[in-house]
């Protein structure tokens, strides 16, 4: 029996919401493999791999596969003034929009937005001790997710990397034994992002660095703009504790201070840049500036973010909204789902914010591993598997997707009432 041609099997799958070269791709390829009954599930298998809306059922509010801080974007198709001093008629830059907001938040003389944090750390690096020695403690010498390592990022800026003091407990006067006789352009210290060292320890603050008469640049990692935050009607949560932030660092005497746009600061993904007008002039200046910008999608994203923010409109920021609900409201959602059984859990910040921390949270939980099943809804629900059972925090859920949620539970045949 011949098989039925590409044309007419990709036809069959008009229903799939493809476009017709992606049905013509899962048919021929089903034909090729010798099995034409395979074309819908191949075609389901190329949707299925697109990006597309999840419900984020985890509790980790800033999930690095989930495409970490939740975010609104609209973006009219119309040009922007992105690299045009409207007053002048001239040239302009594009670091100047945001980068004038995010300064005045972070209590800097200026800033400017790069594609991501190791982007950021790679062009102060880069920019200010490119041939030159940087003094980083061993404690803070780390490797975050995606293989971004401090030694890397320092050697590929082509500065010298200095190891200062021991794992577990750096002094100032660590540093100043390391600076005699180096040539030391910068001290980097970093954010240990994804763990925490405790027990026997003890670390240079960033006011005892400034004193030594080199610049500082503290890479805080997850951006918590100020540590009082002011966007907050009730001020800062607990478990924001010993957080370090920018502001306060700045104010300490940081040179300067990098941080991530889509962990606490609740934006795009982007790295920001701030501190003294020469350094971020500096880095501006250097080549790999262009080649780490970003586009105008994501500047004009940031903008909306830092103006929420310089209204104090914490609400207005989806990360703070929902980091900050109550236990209680959650609770009730939890009832109202009618599905699974009603469980205490905890949230965590995620994305290497805060590591040790948790958030109270609320959901509900089903025996036995469901994950898998959960994944196939439209849209899919992501949870997690603990203690042998199928937890969904409600932390990071919509309101708007409880009766999905709930629908998506009760599909399932095992849970208990």
């Amino acid at each position: 029996m011949h098989p039925p041609s590409v044309d007419a099997l990709a036809r069959s799958l008009a229903d799939v919401e493809l476009p017709p070269p992606l049905l013509v791709d899962a048919a021929r390829e089903a034909i090729a493999a010798g099995d034409p009954e395979s074309a819908r599930a191949r075609a389901e298998d190329i949707q299925r791999a697109l990006l597309r809306r999840v419900v984020n059922a985890t509790g980790v509010l800033l999930h690095t596969n989930l495409g970490r801080a939740p975010l609104e974007v609209h973006q009219a198709a119309e040009y922007t003034n992105l690299e045009l001093d409207l007053a002048t008629g001239r040239r302009g830059s594009r670091h100047a929009h945001v980068g004038r907001l995010l300064a005045r938040l972070c209590g800097a003389q200026a800033a400017m937005v790069v594609n991501n944090n190791a982007a950021a750390v790679l062009l102060v690096v880069a920019a200010l001790a490119d041939g030159r020695d940087v003094l980083v403690s061993r404690g803070e010498s780390v490797e975050i997710g995606g293989g971004f390592r401090v030694p890397e990022i320092v050697a590929q800026s082509g500065a010298r990397l200095v190891d200062v003091g021991t794992t577990n407990r750096t002094r100032r006067a660590d540093y100043e034994r390391a600076r005699a006789g180096a040539d030391v352009a910068l001290i980097l210290k970093v954010h240990p992002s994804n763990f925490r060292v405790q027990g026997f320890t003890a670390d240079a603050s960033i006011g005892d660095l400034a004193g030594l008469g080199v610049p500082v640049v503290h890479d805080l990692g997850s951006g918590l703009l100020d540590a009082a935050c002011p966007w907050l009607a009730a001020g800062p949560p607990a478990w924001l504790r010993d957080e370090p932030a920018a502001r306060q660092s700045l104010a300490a005497g940081a040179t300067a201070v990098t941080f991530s746009g889509d962990k606490l600061l609740g934006g795009p993904q982007a790295g920001v840049i701030a501190g003294s007008a020469d350094m971020v002039a500096a880095c501006a200046a250097h080549p790999l500036a262009r080649a780490l910008r970003p586009g105008a999608l994501v500047l004009g994203a940031l903008q909306e973010v830092a103006l929420a923010y310089l209204r104090r409109d914490g609400d207005a920021i989806p990360f703070w909204q929902l980091a900050t609900l109550p236990v209680a409201e959650l609770e009730a959602r939890a009832h109202r789902l009618g599905a699974g059984t009603v469980v205490a859990c905890e949230s965590l910040p995620g994305a290497g914010s805060l590591p040790g921390i948790a958030i109270p949270s609320a959901g509900v939980s089903v025996a036995g591993d469901h994950t898998a099943r959960m994944r196939a809804a439209d849209p899919p629900v992501i949870a997690r598997v603990a203690d042998g059972r199928t937890l969904c925090d409600l932390r990071a859920v919509d309101p708007a997707d409880d009766a999905h949620l709930a629908a998506s539970l009760r599909s399932l045949t095992s849970w208990p009432s």
